[in-house]
């Protein structure tokens, strides 16, 4: 038999994860902040995503260690040579 201990709720502050037990003001028992009192994000825009989401691609790239990018710049200049005869 499942007991409802009320709404769950992941503390904005501390994040520890808590039931309100019905009680009217939901606070965090570890901390004390009142979940009601808890920033509002804004709701992104669709281009807002798609940006936030480049970045981290960027951020995730690995950047390549000198011996990868004087490989690269010979196998450019390969190309070059072979495009130019």
């Amino acid at each position: 038999m499942a007991r409802d201990l009320g709404t769950k709720y992941i503390c904005f502050k501390c994040g520890t994860k808590f039931y309100d037990l019905k009680k009217p003001v939901p606070s965090c028992p570890k901390c004390g902040a009142d979940q009601r009192d808890a920033p509002v994000a804004k709701p992104q825009t669709a281009r807002q995503q798609r940006a936030a989401a480049a970045k981290e691609a960027e951020e995730a790239e690995v950047p390549k260690t000198p011996e990868e990018e004087a490989e690269e710049k010979e196998e450019d200049e390969e190309e070059d040579a072979a495009d130019d005869e």
